[in-house]
């Protein structure tokens, strides 16, 4: 079993959800229950399935787990998106985001990768 509180990608999705709560607070009072819960359930499922996966007793769980976690960090990208779209926010307030949630998929990526080739 792995420590998750090493990991520099569960920290990085910590940081990632203090900002999408802050963010999501700002959407209209209509959404609470639509896109601003389910983009902070996105969210906190980023964290929650990498410490999860560092409690399997394998690698290729463990790996299952950090598949989520990206799959979630797509999930929540896109809600952003959408948000812009509908105009619920500013691309100048989702840039940063977007940029952090796009760097932290490329260091689940590559986790990824390194736990598929260490046996």
């Amino acid at each position: 079993m792995r420590n998750f509180r090493e990991l520099e990608v569960w920290k990085e999705a910590r940081v990632l959800v203090k900002k999408i709560y802050s963010l999501t607070a700002t959407l209209p009072e209509i959404e609470k229950y639509g896109l601003s819960s389910q983009i902070n359930r996105c969210a906190v499922s980023i964290p929650a399935n990498i410490a999860e996966g560092c409690g399997k007793n394998s690698n290729k769980n463990f790996a299952r787990f950090l598949q989520i976690s990206l799959g979630a960090s797509y999930e929540l990208e896109t809600h952003l998106i959408l948000c812009e779209d509908l105009r619920f926010i500013a691309p100048e307030q989702t840039k940063s985001i977007i940029n952090s949630i796009q760097l932290l998929q490329r260091r689940i990526t590559s986790l990824i990768k390194y736990n598929n080739t260490s046996k």
